[in-house]
């Protein structure tokens, strides 16, 4: 046995699992495909080894923002990195692959390099470098031999997806798409299998210490430029209509005092959906390239064999 995946049931961690031999264990709340084993990351993880693991990759985390309590995102993501820190210490386990994200640097124009003050403003983006820093510690105990690669994902997409960039081809699908605010926000984003290749390069090929990546194309791209290779892949129409910010988060708000009244959730209408929207994931990934790491995929291949694997009908 050489790995622990660790929510392997989810998306990210189902494509991970996808490339790894059989030598593997998922952890999850959630069972899903072989080899796997319940855990709940909140509590203390008591899973008996048989064989010496090399490597875990921690993907369990409380995610999607706007959508749970403040105290549910501090729960999962702050106590999960403690018990898989520990896991790892009392099985003698150096390598650790920690899925993070962009949200510490928080929202705004600025370019982010690794070298970017963190400064996050949601309860996800705290939990998210508050576990940063608790794995941090786990490496600085044995610095020598443990091996931490932090990795920080733009939006990842890909077959099962389920979330922006599926939101945004069914709104393309449906002919209901318009640019919000502006045509020229950038969204920094990664192909799932992209994403998944390169962690296992970054177990084979970085020595111990700390290791942190963006995990996004250089260059970013912008939301038209995404919706033209949506519209050149999948045959959808290419939008024309952009409708001013105010506007927007206007109707959002409208739309969700509605929903409270009538007791229905509107999905994906939410006004800080919306002002996200509008705002630039500006997340340079230069450093993946210094070190010679190279995408697998180029954003229009990867928007292709996402629908081939989805047998040319649509992107899900």
């Amino acid at each position: 046995m050489e790995s622990i995946v660790v929510g392997g049931s989810g998306f990210i961690g189902q494509h991970l699992i996808s490339i790894l031999d059989r030598n593997f264990i998922n952890l999850d709340i959630v069972e899903k495909g072989n080899n796997y084993k319940f855990c709940d990351v909140r509590n203390l993880i008591d899973i008996k080894l048989s064989n010496q693991v090399k490597v875990i990759y921690n993907l369990a985390a409380v995610h999607k923002t706007p959508g749970h309590l403040d105290v549910e995102y501090f729960e999962t993501n702050i106590k999960g990195a403690e018990n898989v820190c520990d896991f790892a210490r009392n099985n003698k386990i150096n390598t650790i692959v920690f899925t993070s994200s962009i949200a510490p640097y928080s929202a705004s124009e600025d370019e982010k390099k690794e070298t970017t003050l963190p400064m996050p403003n949601t309860p996800y983006g705290i939990s998210k470098l508050i576990a940063e820093e608790i794995h941090k510690r786990w490496q600085a105990e044995n610095p020598g031999v443990r091996k931490l690669i932090i990795v920080r994902p733009g939006v990842v997409f890909g077959k099962n997806e389920g979330g922006n960039f599926t939101r945004l081809y069914r709104a393309l699908q449906s002919d209901k798409f318009f640019y919000p605010g502006r045509k020229d926000t950038k969204k920094a984003s990664i192909y799932v299998k992209n994403l998944v290749y390169l962690m296992l390069e970054f177990t084979e090929n970085e020595k111990p210490g700390i290791h942190l990546y963006n995990m996004a194309y250089k260059p970013i791209h912008t939301i038209e430029e995404i919706c033209q290779a949506m519209a050149k892949i999948t045959d959808v129409k290419v939008p024309k209509i952009t409708i001013p910010s105010g506007i927007l988060k206007f109707v959002a708000s409208i739309i969700q005092v509605l929903g409270k009244v009538i007791g229905y959730s509107f999905d994906g209408i939410h006004p800080d959906r919306v002002e996200k929207l509008m705002i630039s994931t500006n997340i340079n990934g230069q450093k993946l390239l210094d070190n010679g790491y190279k995408m697998k995929y180029s954003f229009e291949e990867a928007v292709e064999d996402w629908y081939k694997d989805c047998g040319k009908k649509e992107l899900k």
